[in-house]
């Protein structure tokens, strides 16, 4: 027997050698087969690999492959009108076009090349008679009474089909994709009471939240079966359980809406509805970016890891050294409606310290107004925006801070520094009294995002002493402190200049390591120096967003200041926009308005502190090679607490870009920019917000744009962003839109705004034109 076997298997494969020259096909059986069967895609390779049918031929068993991986085969029954896979055999180990498919008296065995089975039907009770596929998709091993030996219906893959009995305990796996048959990450598993989506252990659909659902609670559940209106239910690759009826129509599809699947938009992509339910717009919240793997949003600032679970190291576990990074205010995760809270009425820290004690625990949801908070287990799916009818819930994400190994060795020796920050501070007066204060402060958010310490002595700062800063005050989460010399040689002794501003000149330089990076030299020692340099190291230092350009260290040599910065190598806005470089086509123009936004929206409410740029303007908007833009030089800004965030106390910034209300008149027409026009508009120099006015009220869009990309913009694309731009212009504050609102009108997520042109006509008084 096993040499007839191999004789035959070196005969499949030789014939295989020569297929394209020999084709031989044996027709489809109908209904059943007896052993002593063989089957190969070859023999039947006419038929695309079927060998037996239903008596009606509607389904059909066969050693098929995917359209799209034509080397890829598996022992499958396929709903034949639709193409539509009933039942796989060998999900996990897929076979080659030389797989052989045999039939005994034992049962079902699948052989591949290696002549070992991959598959094959469990030890039967009696002797098999036949194997028949029955007109429900069943393909049964029938016993020599006419009784099912094995049955495929026991054995359920992604759909279950009329007349097919779904058990308590069984699941079906979904696919990959719609191409790769083999098990996914979705499963819906029947309960002894619901029947149950799940995503890594974490539910996200049950049926009795459907409303057309009724549930008997005296009895437990016993199986599921679909009645004669439906055809063929299905576990979809991308996690929707879907019922098709007669004629293929859709009766149920679950979850309808695109961000309520748990993987929408990767592992924690910010999934926002859009007035279509089958989809939705994907982005990464504050913070975080796109990283290498697809559909993966990280940490923007690469210091921080994600933690990995149990799987993290011990010495990190013990030492409890993790950080919560903020996902954002009203989101809401997937899984907590269905499941019950870790712990309730505990505030804040408290629940972040039991998620730290948690090896599984990746991150916590927390709702202020009950003290309610939940965990994030197994593995982290995507969030999404709340709809308002759920209270609040803040989201939060466990990381850990990964040291250079530069301070590596420092920092585990030397600086352990606990959840609390101590600052000490040294008081002098008329007698030299040294008075130790030690203030335990709890923060989160921007202000846990970093533990290694810069020391300054800001008792300095105001005072007429020229005295180098000392180092008294600790200040945990600051940026590394650079030595002066490692600063000259980086920048081969500050000769590679890249650029100069109203406080300091900036130097391209390569650190040891290999990193370029701007390093930016105060020139400026007034008192406004001062200011810049003391804000952007005490705020810039802790803040970390995508569109804002990371701070990553100064250095203080005697009266000398400078802020080491991550480089942008395609420089400023300004330099692209007015350069004789090539045209900036509309996409990098429109990614460029959105970042910008984005990081503003950022730092007036998205942060732990609200900060008032003042000072933006080209200059001050850089971009990399992808056109991911970072904005730079918060040294002007304002630090606003709560009681005064609508309020500047002291006007500063560049005239020509400060709010319409904050200046004259006058002060903006000596300053005005001014813009020269070609195509359709006659020659002359004009305002630009009020030019943008004057087109906007004649809806003449287009001769605002770019004479250099010709019809490479649309109306509609100019008119998005002039009307956005307007409203911003409001001479009444409280008319403009938010920050959160722009990035939302640019995003799509709500409606845009109609600029109110009665407060705007002072922009034609400031703009005066000139033939």
């Amino acid at each position: 027997m096993k040499s007839s076997f191999s004789t035959y298997l070196f005969l499949t494969f030789f014939c295989c050698a020569l297929s394209p020259f020999l084709v031989v096909s044996d027709p489809i059986l109908a209904h059943s087969i007896v052993p002593n069967f063989t089957a190969t895609n070859f023999i039947f390779v006419e038929n695309g690999g079927a060998f037996l049918s239903s008596q009606n031929g509607t389904l059909r068993a066969s050693l098929r492959s995917p359209l799209s991986q034509p080397k890829i085969f598996y022992f499958s029954v396929i709903h034949f009108p639709t193409n539509t896979l009933v039942w796989t055999a060998n999900r996990h180990v897929p076979i080659s076009n030389a797989a052989v498919l045999t039939l005994a008296v034992d049962g079902l065995t699948l052989f591949d090349k290696s002549h070992e089975p991959v598959w094959s039907t469990p030890r039967l009770a009696e002797h098999v008679t036949s194997l028949t596929l029955l007109e429900t998709g069943n393909l049964v091993l029938v016993g020599p009474r006419n009784e099912f030996l094995w049955q495929s219906f026991d054995y359920p893959t992604d759909p279950i089909v009329v007349g097919q009995r779904f058990g308590v305990g069984k699941s079906l796996l979904s696919a990959p994709s719609d191409v790769d048959f083999s098990e996914g990450n979705y499963r819906l598993t029947l309960t002894g009471e619901d029947l149950v989506s799940e995503w890594y252990g974490q539910t996200y659909w049950k049926l009795p939240v459907e409303p057309s659902s009724v549930r008997d609670f005296k009895n437990a559940v016993s199986f599921l079966e679909m009645n004669s209106t439906g055809l063929i239910a299905h576990l979809r690759y991308d996690g929707r359980f879907m019922i098709n009826g007669r004629d293929w129509v859709q009766d149920l599809v679950r979850p309808l809406e695109f961000c309520q699947i748990p993987f929408s938009c990767g592992k924690l992509g910010l999934c926002t509805k859009k007035s279509s339910v089958t989809n939705g717009l994907c982005t990464c919240p504050d913070g975080f970016a796109l990283g290498n793997k697809n559909n993966s949003c990280l940490p923007a600032n690469n210091t921080f890891s994600l933690s990995n679970g149990c799987n993290d190291h011990k010495e990190l576990e013990s030492a409890g050294s993790y950080y919560y990074l903020k996902l954002g205010n009203g989101v809401k995760y997937f899984a907590n409606d269905f499941t019950e809270p870790t712990n309730r009425g505990v505030d804040l820290w408290a629940c972040q310290d039991l998620c730290s004690k948690n090896c599984s625990c990746l991150g916590i949801f927390y709702q202020n107004s009950s003290g309610t908070c939940y965990f994030l287990e197994n593995n982290l799916g995507s969030i999404t925006l709340s709809d308002g009818t759920e209270l609040a819930s803040s989201g939060f994400i466990k990381v850990f801070h990964v040291s250079s190994p530069k301070f590596n060795a420092t920092k585990n020796k030397k600086h352990g520094f606990p959840r609390v920050g101590f600052v000490l501070v040294l008081l002098s007066g008329f007698f030299l009294v040294m008075t130790l204060v030690v203030l335990a402060i709890m923060w989160f958010c921007e202000t846990r995002h970093s533990r290694r310490t810069a020391t300054v002595d800001l008792s300095r700062w105001n005072s007429s002493s020229s005295a180098e800063l000392g180092t008294i005050i600790s200040f945990p989460g600051l940026p590394s402190r650079f030595e002066y010399e490692e600063l000259v040689a980086a920048t081969k002794n500050f000769n590679d200049q890249i650029g100069s501003g109203g406080f300091g000149t900036v130097y391209k330089g390569i650190m040891p390591d290999g990193s370029v990076v701007a390093v930016k030299k105060i020139t400026n020692l007034g008192v406004r120096g001062k200011e810049e340099f003391c804000t952007e190291i005490a705020i810039i230092g802790s803040i970390h967003h995508v569109n804002l350009v990371r701070l990553k260290g100064f250095c203080i040599q005697g009266r000398q200041r400078f802020l080491v910065y991550e480089f942008m190598n395609r420089g400023s806005l300004e330099r692209i926009l007015f350069g004789k470089g090539p045209v900036l086509e509309w996409q990098h123009r429109f990614k460029i308005v959105l970042g910008t936004a984005r990081a503003l929206a950022y730092v007036h409410s998205g942060c732990h502190q609200k900060i008032i740029h003042c000072d933006i303007k080209p200059e001050n908007i850089l971009l990399n090679d992808s056109f991911q833009v970072k904005v730079t030089d918060f040294g002007l800004s304002k630090l606003l607490d709560d009681k005064h965030s609508k309020l500047l106390t002291t006007l500063r910034g560049t005239r020509g870009y400060l709010a319409p209300n904050s200046i004259e008149n006058d002060g903006i027409e000596e300053n005005r920019q001014s813009l020269s026009s070609s195509s359709n508009v006659e020659s002359r120099v004009l305002y630009f917000p009020s030019l943008a006015l004057e087109m906007h009220e004649q809806k003449r869009y287009l001769e605002l744009a770019d004479p250099r990309l010709k019809s490479r913009v649309s109306d509609e694309d100019i008119e998005k962003i002039v009307r956005i731009a307007l409203c911003c212009l409001h001479i009444v504050p409280t008319l403009r839109p938010t920050m959160d609102n722009v990035v939302a009108m640019l995003e799509g997520r709500v409606p845009i705004g109609e600029p109110r042109v009665e407060a705007l006509k002072f922009l034609h008084s400031c703009g005066v034109r000139q033939s």
